[in-house]
């Protein structure tokens, strides 16, 4: 399958080429040139697979690789995963949980980012290149470490991640300080993810740096979700979860599903509406913002405008005001105008705002629902959680359950509901103490016990154990730094 740009529709590229290369020369995003259709018949042959073999159908469906490779691909990926990546919880009648924390790193991210190293690895095979990749990061806490767990020590690339140092959790913190491994760098950036992810996107395309790299023999690509390579396997697990109901008997193939999911750069939802563009019948996709509501208020009024106050909430992950992958919606909004869809971006870069028409604001709203939860509803619904069913959340999971009792209490009739948990409560110990309304530990060991006695839900050992390990990533840097910090990366190894 042909892969184009967002913003410009005569670049042309194969799915290996839109990996490697992670961005458009342009600027724009990779989008396949036509969705792929799962027909109901393959999704009866997919009923009786497990997850990797799902998960393979799926990715083939837009990528070149011999589907037994594929296959195995999957299968050592997911190998790191403790039991199914993506297991389906039900809390209530028709509100379900798809946990997607189960990973190394104990966060969604996971279950692209073990895959990705090896489509990369094989895309770089079928293109003959040769070259080692420099994979930039810009993270708002989880895609960092899911990134340098991922590649760590994989022959032929290096791992440079920027986060925000004030931005993200302790442990998320902890998690990137310590990470092992001889090909990965990981610096704090002052300012927000919104500054590490500009400078990040301005780096890709910043003439003088790429022919430094190319210099040392690296090339650019990205383990961001602006890298289709890092979006595609997430379109997976809405087929398995949905899969999943229906050998549940909870539904019957053909009926639809509502997935609600807490969003900040749109990646995660974004593979839920390709996977509605692939036919699976999904009914509502909820989008779930916190105080930097910014998604919220476009997909109900169609201007998206990020000039306004930034937040630091109890989940930092989602304290994102420029949603990148937004752009590959918009694309589609416009009836895949990437000229207008261009302008849009430009508009957003030199004034911070662009605005949709009316016709394509009501195409939005049949796919999607918007609304946030403030910091006192997320606590509320996390504690409530617990209390009614006694099942525990992390922040950014409470959020999306907020949300879905806000759209269940405002549609006419609702299907059964698919909440994305997207993080362990362990990552984000202190905050769903405190939600829960107990007394927090200043000691991070002792706040993870506390949540364990209280729930028996087991702590991670991986986690338990970063307090006291070696932090080997302490450098704290400047946005205007990051060029720099990457020559400087790549050279001392």
């Amino acid at each position: 399958m042909d892969f184009i740009s967002t913003r410009n529709a005569k670049t042309v590229v194969s799915g290996p080429e839109a990996i490697v290369r992670g961005i458009a020369p342009d600027g724009g995003l990779f989008v396949p040139k036509t969705f792929p259709l799962v027909s109901k018949e393959e999704r009866a042959e997919m009923l009786s697979l497990d997850y990797p073999e799902r998960a393979a159908k799926v990715i083939g469906k837009f990528l070149p690789i011999d589907g037994d490779k594929l296959l195995s691909f999957c299968r050592k990926a997911y190998s790191r995963f403790d039991g199914d990546p993506a297991p389906v919880v039900k809390i209530d009648e028709g509100l379900f949980v798809t946990e997607l924390w189960h990973g190394p790193t104990h966060a969604f991210k996971d279950v692209a980012l073990t895959l990705l190293p090896y489509l990369l690895t094989e895309s770089k095979k079928i293109l003959g290149k040769n070259e080692k990749t420099l994979v930039l990061v810009a993270t708002s806490g989880d895609t960092g470490k899911a990134a340098l767990e991922g590649f760590k020590d994989v022959d032929g690339t290096f791992v440079t991640v920027f986060y925000p140092s004030d931005g993200v959790s302790e442990l998320q913190k902890l998690q990137m300080m310590t990470q092992k491994g001889g090909n990965v760098e990981a610096y704090g950036i002052k300012g927000n993810f919104d500054d590490a992810q500009t400078a990040v996107k301005k780096a890709f395309a910043d003439g003088s740096l790429i022919a430094d790299i190319r210099e040392q023999g690296y090339e650019f690509s990205s383990a961001n979700s602006i890298n289709f390579g890092r979006l595609v396997p997430q379109i997976a697990y809405y087929f398995s979860a949905y899969l999943d109901l229906v050998n549940a008997g909870e539904i019957e193939d053909g009926d639809e599903a509502d997935f609600c999911v807490p969003s900040g750069n749109f990646g995660n939802i974004l593979a839920g509406y390709y996977a509605k563009r692939m036919g699976l019948p999904i009914g509502k996709l909820i989008c779930a913002s916190n105080v930097n509501n910014v998604l919220t208020d476009f997909i109900r009024g169609g201007k998206y405008d990020s000039n306004r106050k930034f937040y630091k909430t109890t989940s930092p992950s989602m304290d994102i005001l420029v949603s990148s992958n937004l752009e590959r919606l918009i694309f589609e909004l416009s009836g895949r105008d990437a000229s207008l869809t261009a302008g849009r971006m430009e508009s957003l870069k030199k004034s911070g705002t662009y605005s949709i028409t009316d016709a394509e604001l009501k195409s939005l709203k049949e796919d999607f629902y918007a609304d946030w939860a403030s910091e006192e509803e997320v606590a509320a619904t996390l504690k409530e959680n617990f209390e009614e069913y006694g099942y525990i959340c992390d922040t950014h999971t409470s959020v999306a359950m907020c949300v879905l009792d806000k759209y269940r209490g405002s549609a006419d009739s609702v299907n059964p509901a698919v909440v994305l948990s997207t993080a362990s409560p362990y990552k984000f110990v202190k905050s769903v103490l405190a939600d829960l309304g107990e007394k927090v530990p200043d000691d991070e060991t002792k706040a993870l016990r506390k949540l364990e006695s209280l729930t028996a839900l087991p702590v991670p050992e991986s986690l338990s154990e970063l307090v006291n390990a070696e932090k080997l990533h302490t450098e704290v840097i400047t946005k205007d730094e990051i060029n720099d910090a990457v020559l400087r990366s790549i050279r001392s190894k």
